[in-house]
């Protein structure tokens, strides 16, 4: 009965193998894409900073733009400004809109930060360029939206994009190529515990 299952195993596996492999033939298109990290739940920024790890790893080269979250101690661009100071990394600085609540003053952090951004989506040095929190940015109007598009899709044709954030709009899941939705089923903070150094920020 062992033996039949192994077997059975076996099989199934081959034929996903042929599926996979089919599908690796199939794809032969070389360019840089844009990847959207968006929904409710907890994880966006890390997979999206995981990914400029993974970049540098490589051998490649990254550069990012943090909107939002600028005045928080951020463990990401503690490792990256002390590890890695050669990737340029902007942030935006204002911090987040509740705490500012001050819609002029975003305004204004948002241009510098997105002249920051356009300068690297045209440094075709760079692999990968993380716009983290982005879709903030885009929904509350700080930049005009078509200006935004622009930059990335007329990026140089190696280098991907990452864009995260919650509520991503229809228009930018439709010029991403991946679109991943973060689901929220369940979170500590909601149960009253603490966000946590090394874990949430």
């Amino acid at each position: 009965m062992t033996t039949d299952r192994n077997q059975r195993h076996k099989s199934a596996m081959q034929r996903r193998k042929a599926l996979v492999d089919e599908k690796i033939a199939q794809a032969n298109e070389e360019r840089g894409i844009v990847i959207v990290l968006t929904g409710n739940g907890k994880g966006k920024s890390s997979s999206g900073f995981g990914s400029v790890i993974r970049c540098l790893g490589h051998g490649y080269k990254a550069g990012i733009v943090q909107f939002i979250k600028g005045t928080w101690d951020c463990g990401e661009r503690n490792f990256i400004e002390q590890r890695c100071p050669e990737v340029p990394y902007h942030v935006m600085g204002s911090g987040f809109t509740w705490e500012t609540q001050d819609r002029e003053r975003d305004i204004a952090a948002a241009e510098q930060a997105w002249e920051q951004a356009e300068k690297l989506l045209q440094d075709d040095s760079l692999h990968l360029v993380l716009l983290d929190e982005l879709t903030y940015v885009l929904k509350y109007g700080w930049i005009e939206q078509q200006r935004i598009f622009d930059a990335i899709q007329q990026r140089p044709a190696d280098m991907s994009v990452i864009v995260t954030g919650r509520a991503a709009s229809k228009a930018l899941r439709e010029i991403a190529d991946t679109v991943a939705e973060v689901g929220d089923e369940k979170h500590a903070f909601r149960a009253g515990i603490k966000a946590r150094r090394g874990i949430d920020w």
